[in-house]
């Protein structure tokens, strides 16, 4: 299981800085608009994965800040949120390199934010859910990106597989 956690890090950050990369050249009139999304424009969405993924990796490590809501805006410049994600696609690959499968199959405490309760669960779907998350979430930038007439990016991970992460395969 180590290995497949480690392909979909590996994977997160390549698919990060591919959206990103199609994010710089938008106006700033179109990158803070609101398009629909749930979180509205892409800034608050790319914001939002940042959030998630602060909150659920200090979740599991017990370390580093987490936000107390969902939709707070970390940075509200580009370069500075581009800069925090690659340092937090790091520190997921970081943990996931220093995870064993019996870490994996085990559980971990956390509290939730918006209805505070204590909830225990296995790591290892906790860490598909951050994963599929971030995918979600990544759609939703897609496809604005596609509605102002930008790239139609591909971020299969099948297309990772045969390129960069080739040596997952």
């Amino acid at each position: 299981m180590r290995r497949h956690f480690q392909m979909f890090a590996d994977y997160n950050r390549w698919a990060n800085r591919r959206v990103y990369a199609a994010c710089e050249d938008l106006s700033d009139e179109d990158y803070r608009a609101d398009a629909g999304a749930f979180f509205g424009s892409i800034h608050r969405t790319l914001n939002h994965l940042l959030v998630a993924d602060r909150i659920w990796v200090s979740r599991m490590t017990g370390q580093g800040e987490a936000p107390k809501a969902l939709d707070v805006v970390l940075f509200d410049d580009f370069s500075a949120l581009r800069d925090a994600r690659a340092a937090e696609d790091q520190r997921i690959i970081g943990f996931v390199d220093g995870l064993n499968d019996e870490r994996i199959a085990g559980d971990f405490t956390y509290t939730t934010i918006s209805n505070p309760i204590t909830i225990t669960q296995p790591l290892g779907p906790v860490l598909s859910h951050v994963f599929n998350h971030q995918t979600h979430h990544r759609g939703q930038v897609h496809a604005i990106l596609t509605s102002l007439g930008g790239p139609s990016l591909v971020l299969d991970l099948v297309y990772f597989l045969r390129s960069d992460g080739s040596r997952w395969m």
